[in-house]
């Protein structure tokens, strides 16, 4: 199977495809000066019909090369679709086992985007000592000490092991 997602076929191809350009373009001006029956000019009908195979072959070629590429896309942007979803659902599952109220999931949320209390309050419409306090009671429930353990949590989940393991674990 041929294989045009590589960067270096694709350059090949574009290389072909301006080398034919290139071709018929001077063999054009030398038929408009009327230099085509010129003697370096005799015997480029088999080299012309060499180059036109070349270039609808290289053309065909770079249309496989895009849908293959567009394809890989649309796989790799339903891959990305499912992974945020997956990461919302244990998200939700998490701040359900906590027992988070709406609201503190909602600051956890945005604790994990990684906004400022500032931001978080102004995003709320909220008072930063509300926010404060939000965001301690999760790190509570969750029995972290900040939002970087409270991340560091969701990024285990989604690697499958702990990051750091007990003291007691080898």
């Amino acid at each position: 199977m041929i294989r045009l997602r590589s960067p270096l076929a694709l350059w090949a191809l574009l290389a072909l495809q301006v080398f034919c350009t290139l071709f018929f373009v001077f063999d054009s001006v030398l038929d408009a000066l009327g230099l085509s029956e010129a003697p370096f000019a005799r015997g480029t009908q088999i080299f012309e019909y060499a180059m036109t195979v070349m270039l609808v072959g290289s053309l065909g070629l770079t249309l496989y090369g895009l849908r293959q590429l567009t394809q890989r896309h649309q796989r790799m942007e339903q891959q990305l679709q499912a992974a945020s979803g997956a990461f919302e659902a244990v998200m939700v599952k998490q701040f359900a086992e906590w027992r988070l109220t709406p609201s503190e999931a909602d600051v956890a949320r945005l604790a994990i985007k990684g906004l400022s209390v500032a931001d978080m309050a102004a995003i709320r419409g909220s008072k930063e000592g509300t926010i404060k306090a939000q965001s301690a009671s999760v790190y509570r429930k969750a029995g972290v000490s900040g939002r970087l353990q409270l991340i560091s949590l969701f990024v285990e989940d989604l690697m499958g092991e702990p990051l750091v393991h007990g003291h007691g674990a080898e």
